[in-house]
């Protein structure tokens, strides 16, 4: 997995020298996801974050409707999705479809920790840059639900 390749998709990596870079990329697995398939479902505890190289990703969240949901959110390449699930053991709130065939770069929680324990400077600044982009997207949804009314 190319070093590059994250920095220059992901705001998040981009503070990260090369060498930096051979720390992190350990603890990280490639996937491919075939369009209409499922990272998550809501409820399941598969606890990781993404951070999208291609393709685009549906949230959805289920409705107090059976069988019904909403897109809460639909995201792209150089995208992170599932980044709140790296601190805890809870299930999932919403459930993540593949709309296009994705390229996903996948950090799970329990390499998120080994991270941390064996790199605690290196773990700190990734999620720092992580949780930025996090606030920023929050700031715009309550942007947004303010805008309806």
């Amino acid at each position: 997995m190319p070093s590059d390749l994250l920095r220059e998709k992901f705001v998040c990596f981009r503070n990260f020298n090369t060498s930096e870079m051979s720390s992190i990329l350990p603890f990280c697995e490639r996937v491919t996801f075939p369009e209409k398939s499922t990272l998550w479902s809501e409820g399941y505890g598969d606890n990781y974050a993404a951070f999208i190289l291609d393709g685009k990703i549906a949230i959805k969240k289920q409705t107090e409707f059976k069988g019904k949901s909403v897109v809460v959110g639909i995201y792209a390449a150089g995208s992170v999705i599932g980044e709140l699930c790296l601190l805890t053991n809870n299930p999932r709130v919403v459930s993540a479809e593949v709309l296009d065939a994705a390229d996903i770069v996948i950090l799970h929680n329990h390499k998120f920790e080994e991270l941390i324990v064996e790199h605690p400077l290196l773990g700190l600044r990734l999620l720092r840059h992580i949780f930025l982009c996090t606030s920023k997207r929050l700031t715009k949804s309550y942007e947004r639900f303010a805008s309806i009314f």
